[in-house]
C-alpha cells in the first residue's frame, strides 16, 4: 500500500507542475486539485486495493463517487472532485502514461442553481436618490451606479473603464472583459449624461496621477477607484435605502440582465452584452423571469 501511495504521489506531483507551468493556475487551485486526488488514493486504501492510475476504470470511479456521497459530501464538492479527476487523467494522457480517461463518461451530479439577488428599477432609483449630489464623490457615485446598471458591467470592468472606451456620439462603450475579450455595449442616455456631468464638473478639477488620465472613475487622490471602495459604496447605498438583500456591485449586473429578459430581449443579445462565453450562463436569467411569473400567479390568481 505504501508503494501505491508513493507511486500516485509522483504522478500527482507531476500534475501539479503541469497545472502551474502550463495552465498558470493559482496555488490555492493547485492545492485543491491535490487534496481531491488524495481523497481518491484514500478510497483505495480503505478498500484494500492498490491500482495504478492506468488500471483505474469507470466502475471503480463510480464506487468512489458513492463512497464520497456516503461521507456526506455535497453535490458541489462531488462535481469539483470529479472535475479534478478528469483533468488529472487528461494530463496522464498528454504524458502518454495512460491511453484512456476512465472519468470521461462520468456525469457530474446535478447542481441546484442559486438565483442571484436582483434590484428592481424602484430600488435602484431609491439608491440613486440617496446619493449626496452636493459632494464631488456624489456625482461620481451616481455616474458609476447608472453606468453599471445601464451596461451590465462587472466590478472590475467598471473600475477599469476608460474615457477613450466611451463613444459619446454613438452611445456605445467598449469593454475589455474576462480573458481580455472585447465587447461593445450600448449605454443609456441617463448614464451617459451622468458621466458627462461628472467628467466636466468634478473629474476636471482633480489632480490626476500619472497613468490614470484615461480612467473614468477616480478617487480624491487622483487614481482609479478600487473594487473594495466600489463594493462599499454600493453596500452603503443599499443599506441607506433599507434594501434587505445581499447586495454587491455584481447585483447591478444581474439587475441589468433581468430587466432585459423580463422585457422580452433576445437571450443571445443579452449574452453578447454581458460577455458570457456560453449561452447556458445567460439562461439563469430566464429562471429568474419564471420565478417572477410564479410570484405573480401566487399573489393575484384566485386559484393559486
Amino acid at each position: 500500500m505504501l508503494y501505491m501511495a508513493l507511486n500516485w504521489s509522483s504522478y500527482i506531483k507531476g500534475f501539479k507542475a503541469y497545472l502551474q507551468l502550463e495552465k498558470s493556475l493559482a496555488q490555492n487551485s493547485i492545492e485543491a486539485y491535490q487534496r481531491d486526488l488524495e481523497k481518491l488514493v484514500h478510497f483505495f486504501e480503505t478498500k484494500g486495493i492498490a491500482p495504478q492510475p492506468q488500471e483505474v476504470n469507470i466502475t471503480t470511479l463510480r464506487e468512489f463517487l458513492r463512497w464520497i456521497t456516503e461521507l456526506g459530501m455535497t453535490a458541489t464538492s462531488q462535481a469539483r472532485i470529479l472535475s479534478g479527476i478528469k483533468a488529472f487523467y487528461k494530463y496522464l494522457m498528454l504524458e502518454d502514461i495512460t491511453s484512456k480517461n476512465p472519468a470521461e463518461l462520468l456525469e457530474s451530479p446535478k447542481l441546484k442553481r442559486k438565483l442571484p439577488e436582483v434590484l428592481d428599477l424602484h430600488e435602484i432609483d431609491q439608491m440613486v436618490a440617496l446619493i449626496d449630489h452636493s459632494k464631488p464623490e456624489g456625482m461620481r457615485n451616481k455616474a458609476m451606479v447608472e453606468t453599471m446598471f445601464s451596461c451590465g458591467l462587472r466590478a472590475s470592468e467598471a473600475v477599469g473603464l476608460k474615457l477613450s472606451d466611451i463613444s459619446f456620439t454613438d452611445e456605445f462603450v467598449r469593454i475589455i472583459g474576462k480573458g481580455n475579450k472585447e465587447r461593445l455595449v450600448p449605454i443609456g442616455r441617463v448614464a451617459l449624461n451622468a458621466i458627462i456631468l461628472y467628467r466636466d464638473h468634478v473629474r476636471s478639477h482633480i489632480a490626476i496621477k500619472t497613468g490614470h488620465h484615461d480612467t473614468v472613475f477616480l478617487n480624491a487622490r487622483g487614481t482609479g477607484i478600487s473594487r473594495v471602495m466600489l463594493f462599499y459604496i454600493i453596500k452603503d447605498l443599499a443599506k441607506k435605502a433599507g434594501i434587505n438583500k445581499s447586495i454587491s456591485p455584481h447585483t447591478l449586473r444581474h439587475s441589468f440582465a433581468t430587466c432585459l429578459v423580463e422585457a422580452g430581449a433576445d437571450l443571445r443579445a443579452v449574452q453578447q452584452m454581458l460577455g458570457h462565453e456560453s449561452i447556458t450562463t445567460t439562461e439563469i436569467y430566464t429562471h429568474i423571469d419564471r420565478a417572477y411569473l410564479h410570484d405573480v400567479i401566487t399573489q393575484f390568481h384566485p386559484r393559486s
